[in-house]
């Protein structure tokens, strides 16, 4: 049975201006098709005991990525029954399995988490606790180049930045914003050339 691609909850795409949206929703539907094509080779458990773990490094993530969550759930100033209660899980021991390593998040939970706890950045997070906890998933992604889509999200930020910190740029009329730009793409495209010159 094909496994349905889990419904991004829309908080995970508020942080980000409108103009990048498309780029994080490519990456959560490149991880979604990545955990249809696992889930046809495997049936993965989300409760996986330390017995069956592949090998003790994996053991040592889990546990690290648990802490992590702990670490966040308190800074936020949560419980553990408020985020079960959030995120809608059933069972609210299971997080504390999760917080102690002993369990493993689905792609579904590892969403809902990042909307309550990593609101403002919540691409990392998403991509940690899925190289954690779905490393097969995560070695489909690394193979589709989406190691890189955060390290892009980032450097179009920076970008976005410079505008934002000049309070000129919002005032332009259209004709001087395009030879503003004009000249940004001229200035940009000779700073790539001196730098691929520099490396040879």
């Amino acid at each position: 049975m094909e496994t349905e691609a889990p419904e991004i909850p829309k908080e995970i795409l508020e942080p980000y201006p409108k103009d990048q949206r498309s780029i994080v929703q490519m990456l959560l539907n490149m991880t979604s098709t990545a955990m249809k094509l696992v889930s046809k080779g495997a049936m993965v458990s989300e409760m996986v005991g330390k017995a069956v773990l592949n090998s003790p490094e994996q053991v040592k993530l889990i546990e690290e990525a648990g802490a992590y969550l702990r670490d966040l759930r308190e800074v936020a100033g949560l419980t553990r029954k408020d985020v079960s209660r959030t995120i809608q899980l059933a069972d609210a021991s299971f997080l504390a399995a999760v917080e102690n390593g002993a369990a493993t998040l689905s792609f579904e939970l590892i969403l809902r988490l990042a909307a309550l706890l990593a609101r403002h950045d919540p691409i990392p997070f998403i991509i940690k606790l899925t190289r954690t906890y779905n490393p097969e998933v995560w070695e489909v992604l690394e193979k589709w180049g989406m190691g890189r889509l955060p390290v892009q999200l980032e450097r179009e930020r920076q970008f976005i930045n410079i505008y934002r910190g000049h309070d000129r740029a919002r005032t332009l009329s259209d004709e001087d914003f395009h030879r503003v730009l004009a000249f940004t793409r001229s200035a940009f495209e000779m700073a790539l050339d001196f730098t691929a010159h520099e490396d040879d």
